[in-house]
């Protein structure tokens, strides 16, 4: 398999859940990372694709290409490191794709309800730094594209709920950009 593409939930595609390179991790870091390695051990993808929603804090509506990947969760200053770095992981608090200067994506467990984070970030989410963390620890190329479905703010949750799967559309145009 040349490509695996990973999304959180089936309702953020509905489109693409018939596609056989397809794999829905579930929500969150855990799943994400547990979903990742699986399909890695399994299928050996050259690389993986990320599509799933997003909140937005600096950029707007839309498809949006994330090539740098932070833990906004990860808040171990007591342990002297940085909010963002994962103790002895010897990593820094930022991973990076092919692009150095790209949007940031800062993943935790958590909807982000107050824009003001304490790490940068262009956008907010639950699963891309895990799976960008197990590509890079396998060795697989990692694109991830999200689709801002909120504004970080109060009502993240409810406007999720509304926007879920209005990315479907912009993620079937880029596999077909990238000839996937």
């Amino acid at each position: 398999m040349n490509n695996a593409i990973i999304m959180a939930l089936p309702n953020e595609a509905p489109k693409l859940v018939a596609r056989p390179d397809i794999f829905f991790s579930g929500v969150g870091k855990i799943n994400a990372a547990m979903t990742a390695t699986r399909v890695i051990e399994q299928h050996r993808p050259k690389r993986i694709i990320n599509f799933g929603t997003a909140g937005g804090i600096t950029v707007q509506s839309g498809l949006h290409l994330v090539t740098r990947f932070v833990q906004r969760d990860m808040q171990c200053q007591e342990l002297g490191v940085p909010v963002g770095v994962t103790p002895y992981e010897g990593l820094g608090a930022m991973l990076f794709t092919h692009d150095q200067s790209g949007l940031i994506c800062s993943t935790g467990d958590n909807f982000v309800t107050n824009p003001d984070l304490a790490i940068p970030a262009d956008l907010v989410d639950m699963e891309a730094y895990a799976l960008a963390r197990v590509c890079h620890h396998y060795g697989v190329e990692f694109v991830c594209y999200k689709f801002v479905s909120d504004h970080a703010g109060d009502s993240a949750a409810q406007d999720w709920a509304v926007q879920v799967s209005a990315g479907d559309q912009l993620y079937q145009q880029q596999l077909y950009r990238l000839g996937v």
